[in-house]
């Protein structure tokens, strides 16, 4: 072997080479923009932030019944305190969700995670700041009206042990998430109608449940009072049987749709955050379109070739002789 071959060979054959570039070069090509965009580690603090304010807001108006029906004697029944967190998830969903997925819940996290269709590596960034924004809202609800009402603390009802109460948080837990998953699949085509599946699944678990358990689905939601209470007695039950119902879930969807990994659930899971700013940065810093298919709408006024350049498409999926409809957002329980 002459000494030019050997060193081509070298060249070629160690880790890093201009072979082994060439080919991840070539991968990345063919990945679409919204993977490419979602690794982009510089977008990953406005995601964090997304979660944190989404599950803030939740868990306020969930945590925040409890303390304002102390407050008021009364003044704020059953039906209202349940009916208030699903309503709060319809709103986050439908305003942040393509920034973060808005989770809101780590075991939908996991969830999603599980399905192949999110980020192991994001999984415990999520976690923390979703536990730091429900633990916000209960030091908020401390400081304006003193610790009241165990703070929203979720409980089991009267005559309910924690074995009783873990299992009824796991069965709902099953069908929020089988929720949340199923209408993210590109297979239901539902678009932002999600919204209203998830928040109204919410609303309907705590309409019937919440006397026996709290109807938490959500262990932030839980921790969040738990933590400013410094009292875990019950803790576990609202960690445990979430997370069950959320590996249930995942099961069912397997039997269902197969092992996951769909492109609009990936999507709909991570947000499209990088096409909404590639499409800003496009446009001048104008963000052209909105909702779930930002960065692939005109302008108001505009026409179609105004839109965002076709290196940032939309997140859509296309049915067989059907338009094109955004993916459906996620997001997760009070």
């Amino acid at each position: 072997m002459t000494a030019d071959t050997l060193g081509a060979t070298r060249t070629t054959g160690r880790r890093g080479g201009p072979e082994r570039r060439g080919h991840r070069s070539a991968l990345l090509a063919a990945e679409p923009p919204w993977v490419t965009a979602f690794d982009d580690a510089s977008l990953e603090w406005r995601r964090l932030f997304s979660e944190a304010l989404g599950t803030f807001f939740l868990v306020l108006a969930g945590a925040g019944g409890g303390v304002v029906a102390a407050v008021s004697h009364g003044a704020i029944g059953r039906a209202a305190a349940v009916t208030a967190p699903g309503l709060t998830v319809m709103a986050v969903i439908l305003f942040m969700g393509t920034v973060s997925g808005a989770h809101l819940n780590p075991v939908v996290s996991l969830a999603f995670a599980l399905r192949r269709e999110f980020p192991w590596r994001r999984l415990p960034g999520y976690v923390a700041v979703q536990l730091a924004g429900a633990t916000l809202a209960c030091l908020v609800l401390a400081a304006l009206f003193g610790r009241v009402g165990l703070l929203g603390s979720t409980l089991p009802g009267p005559g309910i042990n924690d074995v009783q109460a873990m299992v009824v948080e796991g069965l709902l837990t099953l069908g929020l998430v089988s929720t949340i998953l199923g209408t993210a699949a590109g297979a239901q085509n539902v678009g932002p109608l999600s919204a209203i599946a998830v928040g109204g699944y919410i609303a309907l678990a705590g309409l019937w449940s919440s006397p026996i358990s709290g109807a938490s689905m959500n262990p932030a939601r839980s921790l969040g009072p738990d933590l400013v209470r410094l009292e875990f007695s019950h803790v576990w039950l609202y960690v445990v049987g979430p997370a069950l119902g959320a590996l249930a879930a995942v099961g069912g969807a397997l039997i269902l749709r197969g092992p996951g990994g769909d492109a609009t659930a990936a999507r709909a899971a991570q947000g499209t955050l990088g096409g909404i700013v590639a499409a800003a940065a496009a446009h001048g810093g104008q963000v052209v379109g909105g909702g779930a298919s930002a960065g692939g709408d005109a302008e108001p006024g505009g026409s179609a070739e105004d839109a965002a350049p076709s290196a940032c498409p939309p997140p859509s999926v296309v049915r067989p002789g059907g338009p094109e409809t955004p993916p459906p957002p996620t997001s997760s329980a009070p």
